[in-house]
């Protein structure tokens, strides 16, 4: 028989990159005493927030074109937290690397685009500059090999790139709230929530272990945070598509990331270069992005969960259907089926990594084998689309997180707005400190935009 805890004022279901910076500001900035975290995994960000499993991006929306100006403000805000954190507690950069990057176009049409949108975006971004080929030719020599001499070339380039180990981040976020409030967090890793209900006081998790009980919880465990939502009822509505992101590698071809323009008809990421995190001779392209029918990446046994949290239902089906039988999606689908398919995908992909790389051979390029992860996307079964950006359902002193847009970017951002809820959820002796949060990492107050760049001064 399980054995039932005592109760604790929050539980966090899930210890990825959301998980962790939730437990890390509430242990910090609140009065909460008794937090528990946990996790299914042996350790922290197993899943979506491995370092194989996303693109290491921190994403600002100074270069990504899928961003409209709007978005970017509040990416640029949010981001602008972790990248604060980074610049605190990772000085050797163990965590991160920083790199410059830029997003490129080739041709007259995508060159009056990109230089619309400096206009539109540099005040927002002081740092952003518009390049010719020159500079690029000194910045990223191998865009320029063996493309046409006489095609017009642009970029738009900043030196504020950031490449971010997940994992580690979310190990450090957990290790800070531990060491500074080792009273506060209690982390129990390797335990499985089979089922979550609603108590009269809270709520009530049994697991494959034992029987906890919260006053509050906090679900941030990535696809099944809808499947524990639609056990309690909430998020009828939704089903989730399921998109796989794959990437292949090279040697030593880019000096920072690169990316090119997003297409406007497709919600999925344009490609892009990046260097590992760790390892800057290795450049990473990708991701592709294909539908399965899982919730978590190379796990099979996931395929049934994904069926219980999609739904069987026709409004379902006429929602996928809706959705990937759209021309221009269904043909971008297929395609990226195709990548991953031996001997052939890599003779295709290559086509779009020449976009970026043109002298690239088909002898440097491999296929990542166990790289990337799944990235639900909410689909609204009522008007049949998808659901871009972040992916949240809040109910009785609950909060389900699916996913936070843009990917662990916005993370700190994520989690202060839940700790600002869940402090209402416990009611009027519960406080945060938010303020105190903004001031250690290095900003004035609330008000104020964290600064993207270094002055002058500090770099001379």
């Amino acid at each position: 028989m399980v054995s039932l805890q005592e109760d604790y004022d929050v539980a966090i279901v899930g210890a990825g990159i959301c998980g962790t910076a939730i437990t890390y500001l509430l242990s910090q900035y609140t009065n909460v005493e008794r937090i528990l975290l946990l996790e299914k995994c042996d350790d922290v960000a197993q899943v979506n927030s491995w370092v194989f499993n996303n693109s290491q991006t921190l994403h600002f929306g100074d270069i990504e074109t899928n961003y409209t100006l709007e978005k970017a403000q509040k990416v640029n805000r949010a981001a602008s937290l972790t990248k604060q954190y980074l610049l605190k507690y990772d000085p050797q950069q163990d965590i991160h690397s920083k790199y410059h990057k830029m997003v490129l176009a080739v041709g007259e049409e995508q060159a009056a685009i990109l230089a619309n949108r400096y206009q539109e975006f540099k005040t927002l971004f002081p740092h952003l500059r518009l390049i010719d080929r020159s500079e690029i030719a000194a910045l990223e020599p191998n865009l320029l090999k063996d493309r046409d001499p006489n095609s017009e070339v642009s970029a738009l380039f900043t030196d504020e790139g950031y490449a971010v180990d997940f994992q580690k981040l979310a190990k450090s976020f957990l290790e800070t709230a531990q060491d500074n409030s080792p009273d506060k967090v209690e982390f129990r890793p390797g335990t499985h929530v089979k089922r979550l209900t609603k108590s009269d006081t809270g709520y009530r998790l049994e697991t494959d272990r034992q029987t906890f009980t919260a006053k509050t919880v906090v679900v941030a465990a990535g696809a099944y945070s809808l499947l524990f939502a639609k056990s309690l009822g909430y998020g009828q509505d939704y089903a989730l598509l399921s998109v796989a992101g794959s990437f292949y590698k090279a040697k030593s071809t880019l000096n920072g990331k690169v990316y090119t323009l997003q297409s406007k008809k497709l919600p999925f990421a344009a490609i892009h270069g990046d260097p590992e995190v760790h390892d800057r001779t290795i450049t990473r392209f990708g991701p592709t992005a294909k539908v399965l029918p899982q919730l978590e990446r190379h796990r099979a046994a996931t395929i049934l969960d994904y069926f219980r949290t999609a739904g069987l239902s026709l409004a379902a089906f006429f929602s996928f259907a809706a959705i990937l039988l759209d021309w221009t999606i269904f043909r971008y689908i297929v395609r990226n089926f195709l990548y991953d398919v031996p001997f052939i995908g890599k003779r295709l992909f290559i086509q779009q990594v020449r976009r970026i790389v043109p002298s690239m051979n088909l002898a440097d390029l491999t296929y990542a084998k166990g790289y990337g992860g799944i990235r639900p996307q909410i689909v609204n079964t009522q008007t049949r689309k998808l659901q871009l950006g972040e992916a949240k359902i809040l109910g009785d002193r609950i909060i389900f997180n699916i996913t936070p847009s843009p990917g662990a970017s916005t993370c700190l951002q994520n989690a202060e707005e839940d700790t600002e809820r869940v402090v209402q959820f416990l009611g009027d002796d519960y406080c945060f400190d938010k303020s105190r949060f903004w001031q250690d990492l290095g900003i004035a107050s609330e008000g104020a935009q964290p600064n993207l760049v270094e002055s002058a001064s500090a770099r001379t």
